[in-house]
């Protein structure tokens, strides 16, 4: 299924001698995705992810499949667990990444989604529930269809860290980290399984844009921006490769 990385969007770090400095906490109320849906097809023994980038097709018969072009994973497999239920697990070689568990409404409106995430020196888990903005064609299980996600009802692991000095800026998060230079150079995220980089401007003492690359291309523009009280962050992250826009509230604990 897609790869619901808000749980690492939420980037950790401490900033020295700024009001970003220190450890901050999502608020998981704030979280609020738009854009493109989320499409998914699964019909003929086949899953298909469609909104995904690269999409990709495998089949849906409970065992792992090669899939070609993904960052973060090389095999998909999809197990149709009810007449309203699935489950997927993508993994990169033998190691688990994420596993989702999806389960459909009655009423076919509402997809929640338990997320699995291993990608971090520990597990994040996630509940996603979801919206019908499209219905399934004809034929296929009641999963297919596009969904927008809506809220985020719980998650663990909520807090990162951020430093900033004159020069750059520092990430901590769950076992992983950047330190980055305001000079517009990529600058590896250590512990990240995707080996994303990251570039960074400094707009002012209580503003920071960084710019995620992946693959040679860029997939992320995120925007921090301090409230004037010091006890917020307003975060604007931008899915360039989805399509995507999701938008949280980082509170700070110290």
């Amino acid at each position: 299924m897609r790869l619901l990385f808000t749980t690492l969007l939420l980037p950790a770090a401490a900033v020295a001698g700024t009001g970003l400095d220190g450890t901050w906490k999502t608020n998981m109320a704030s979280l609020k995705t738009t854009g493109k849906p989320i499409v998914l097809l699964l019909a003929g023994g086949e899953y298909t992810c469609s909104s995904c980038n690269p999409p990709y097709t495998v089949k849906a018969d409970g065992t792992e499949h090669k899939v070609t072009g993904r960052a973060y994973f090389d095999t998909a497999q999809v197990t149709i667990t009810g007449t309203n239920s699935a489950e997927i697990v993508l993994k990169q070689g033998s190691k688990e990444v994420v596993r989702f568990s999806d389960t459909l409404s009655a009423d076919g409106t509402t997809l929640t989604s338990e997320v699995t995430n291993h990608m971090g020196a520990q597990t994040v888990t996630d509940e996603v529930i979801a919206k019908r903005v499209a219905a399934a064609p004809a034929g296929s299980h009641p999963l297919s269809g596009s969904w927008q996600d809506q809220q985020h009802l719980r998650g663990n692991l909520r807090t990162v860290q951020y430093r900033m000095t004159s020069e750059g800026f520092q990430m901590r998060w769950n076992g992983q980290s950047y330190d980055a230079k305001f000079d517009g150079k990529e600058y590896p995220v250590a512990g990240d399984p995707g080996k994303t980089t990251v570039s960074l401007k400094k707009i002012d003492d209580s503003t920071v844009e960084e710019t995620d690359h992946r693959q040679g291309k860029v997939v992320d523009e995120i925007r921090l921006v301090l409230a004037k009280d010091g006890n917020t962050i307003a975060v604007i992250d931008k899915d360039i490769a989805l399509g995507q826009t999701t938008t949280y509230t980082l509170e700070k604990q110290r």
